[in-house]
Parts: C-alpha cells; structure tokens; sequence
C-alpha cells in the first residue's frame, strides 16, 4: 500500500523542477534540542509514539510521508543531514553538531480534521494546521551529501529567479524513503516556499 503524501496541484512542470500548490494540511509537531541527529530522533519517536497509539483513544493512526524536520531557533542553522524520511530545513552552516532547537513534524492522513484527530497524551505533541501555499521544488535520487544539497538548492534558486518566483524562507529537505531503498530508488526533494 502506498504512504500518503501531502496534496498539491502542480503548477508548472520543467524537469527536475516544479512549482507546486499544496492545500492546507494538519499536521502533529514537537520542538526538541540538540544536534540535528539527536533531535530528530527524540523528536520522530515522540510523535512515533502519538501516531502508533499514544493518544486519548489509543488509535493508530497512519505514517504518511515526509517527515519534517526545520530549525525552531532563528539564530542559529545546520547543515543538512538525517537518516530517516525527513524534511529538514535551516541555513547552512559550519557547525552541525551546534545544539539548539528543531521541530520535527508529521503530516496527519488528509482522513482527519482537527476535531477528529486523537488528541496526544504527551503534551509535547502539538496539534495544528498548516495553510495552502505554494513551494518550489528540485527533484532527485541517489544518495545525498552536504554538496549535493547545496548544488541541489542553488539550481532550485535559479530556477525560481529565471521564473520571477519569488521565495520566502528557508529550503527545506525531504526524503521519501526508508534508508534500505536503493539509491537509484530514492526519491529525494529540495523545497522553496513561494510568494503567493
């Protein structure tokens, strides 16, 4: 069976980029601290454990795909890298093992509204929704490194200034697949938020 994957519209297509509309969409979060590989862990087995029943009804609910992983801490950004599915977004920077704060989300299956999804039991785990919005977005596969991500991200920037996209915030990285995929498998994204 296939994961779910948040919904969008695609807006233009040249490949390897899109311009995406994506709708609104809930999604379960927790701000957590320490380097990035720390904190990603601790924060994908704190919402793991809401989703597979850690809840006020103890229901599983379905893992969806990617997992979203930005810098909570302004001042502050890492460089890209993580193990698991993930979407991770921050400056780059010189220091990755630099402990400040992330926060780790799951999108919830489109299935669900705000007054039917289980509440968490952890009050770490907040509930909300995130608005439509349009993102610019490289497509690749294979295995990535800092490199690549960079090389990755200043191609999407320039497609999105050949295109008067204008962009707002910081790129995010997703990654579609369980770490056993092949490379040749693996479907891995660098997204731009879009001016509306």
């Amino acid at each position: 069976m296939a994961t779910e994957e948040p919904k969008y519209v695609m807006l233009e297509k040249s490949e390897p980029f899109e311009l995406r509309a994506y709708a609104p969409r809930i999604i379960a979060e927790v701000k957590v601290e320490g380097d990035l590989d720390a904190a990603s862990s601790q924060g994908f087995r704190l919402i793991a454990a809401y989703i597979f029943g850690k809840n006020q009804v103890s229901q599983k609910i379905a893992m969806t795909t990617p997992v979203g992983i930005e810098s909570s801490d302004q001042s502050k950004s890492a460089k890209i890298a993580m193990t698991a599915p993930a979407m991770i977004e921050g400056n780059q920077s010189s220091d990755v093992n630099a402990k400040h704060q992330w926060t780790v989300s799951f999108v919830m299956p489109s299935e669900y509204t705000l007054d039917t999804l289980p509440k968490p039991l952890d009050s770490q785990v907040k509930i909300r929704e995130v608005p439509s919005e349009k993102r610019a977005v490289i497509t690749f596969s294979g295995f990535y490194n800092e490199d690549k991500v960079q090389e990755k991200t200043q191609a999407l920037r320039d497609w999105m200034k050949s295109k008067n996209v204008k962009l707002i915030g910081e790129p995010q990285f997703a990654r579609y697949n369980p770490p056993w995929t092949l490379p040749f498998m693996r479907r891995n994204e660098i997204m731009i938020q879009a001016l509306e």
